[in-house]
């Protein structure tokens, strides 16, 4: 099966918690910021992917104990990209919906206290 055919079948069969976050971050319903899911990149499916903000989230069930060493690998792949990463267990999108939200807003959203770094010398 083709990359592209394996995504639009994982669109049709979301699992409970990415139907929940789906629900938030569908139709630039979150932040006003388009996010796809299930999309492909490179030779990966991503959960969801903000494009704009170079953001990929996943949503790791049991599988993904086992799969440590391949998420790592795919997930510096991302980042040599240029994207985020950010990995939620199901359970947690599930139990703390509210806890998710902010931690995918924290990481688009610039620090409010910007490091004086690389401003001048004083």
């Amino acid at each position: 099966m083709h990359i592209n055919e394996m995504a639009k079948t994982l669109r049709k069969n979301l699992t409970d918690s990415e139907r929940k976050l789906w629900k938030y971050l569908q139709a630039k319903g979150f932040e006003g910021l388009k996010f796809r899911r299930q999309e492909p990149i490179g030779n990966y499916i991503v959960d969801f992917v903000c494009y704009e903000k170079r953001l990929v989230i996943e949503i790791d069930g049991g599988q993904h104990m086992e799969e440590k060493s391949k998420d790592g690998v795919r997930d510096k792949w991302f980042r040599e990209q240029g994207f985020k990463v950010l990995r939620f267990w199901d359970n947690e999108v599930l139990t703390n919906i509210v806890g998710v939200l902010e931690l995918i807003r924290q990481s688009i959203t610039p620090s409010p206290h910007p490091s004086r770094q690389g401003r001048g010398s004083r």
